[in-house]
């Protein structure tokens, strides 16, 4: 195995579309040193992209977030302005791994490792956040809900890898929220979940809104019609009603011993349901 640890977003694709082998990116590592102890794989290249320009970086561009590719949780939780425009998204990403875990792990490597059951991407996904995707030829900037492909595998080409995620600028009655079912209380992957990201009118009344699902399909699942069911409303319990139903409908979970169809699919529902109340009252609407 070659490591690398090129200088350049250049030198960094010239060496992934160069790698006639497997090749990986090493930002965080906490998925990457997993699968390769387990055996899972073995990489002829790992391309180190943490001395990249921008990517252990959180800066605020266009009203919006800028996050490099190797930000950590922990950077993430230390980043007041972040936490005050985008809690959800930072919830998310908290709930990646453990303490010792949150010191390296970064959403991008969530984002790229697909698991159905990534914390942060629903979240990103509710937030409307694009990544920057790097690569021979000029960078394109890619919504989130786009890159994963399905259980451990991405639309990425060969060459591409992310550099950033970019989180959209805030108005003043906006707000999101993450919430995940799990069997334990700490250190597990989730069952269901659900995120919610909404924007309130001066009555209180939710005129936009993104609802996110995860762990209930192949990838995440950008709900549309559990949007529509609470916007134009002040989220009253026949609006919450019509968001759950619609979330039950959208889910296609696998059925196993962590949970059946039936149960995951009335679970997401129910997240929802709290992740939006949570996300009203956040933007400043009354119950």
């Amino acid at each position: 195995m070659r490591y690398e640890k090129p200088q350049t977003v250049a030198e960094a694709a010239r060496l992934l579309s160069a790698e006639k082998g497997v090749a990986r990116i090493l930002a965080g590592g906490t998925d990457m040193l997993v699968q390769m102890k387990s055996g899972m794989v073995e990489p002829d290249l790992l391309v180190d992209i943490k001395a990249l320009p921008g990517t252990r970086t959180i800066v605020k561009e266009a009203g919006g977030f800028r996050i490099g590719a190797g930000v950590s949780g922990a950077q993430l939780s230390e980043d007041a302005d972040l936490k005050a425009a985008w809690p959800g998204v930072v919830e998310a990403a908290n709930l990646i791994g453990s303490t010792q875990v949150q010191g390296r792990c970064t959403m991008v490597g969530n984002l790229c490792n697909a698991s159905p059951a990534a914390d942060s991407v629903p979240a990103l996904v509710a937030a409307g956040a694009k990544v920057r995707v790097a690569g021979r030829g000029a960078g394109r900037d890619v919504a989130v809900e786009e890159i994963p492909a399905g259980p451990g595998k991405t639309k990425l080409k060969k060459g591409e890898f992310i550099t950033s995620v970019f989180l959209p600028a805030r108005g003043a009655r906006c707000a999101d929220a993450y919430l995940r079912f799990i069997p334990r209380t700490e250190m597990d992957i989730a069952v269901a979940s659900a995120a919610v990201n909404l924007s309130l009118d001066e009555k209180g009344v939710i005129k936009d809104a993104r609802v996110a699902l995860g762990a209930v399909a192949p990838t995440v699942v950008l709900c549309e019609p559990a949007a529509k069911a609470i916007i134009g409303t002040r989220l009253d319990d026949a609006a919450l009603e019509k968001l759950a139903a619609a979330c039950s409908a959208a889910a296609k979970p696998i059925d196993d011993k962590r949970g059946s169809v039936e149960y995951r699919k009335d679970v997401v529902g129910v997240l929802a349901k709290r992740a939006a109340r949570i996300a009203y009252t956040r933007a400043g609407g009354q119950k």
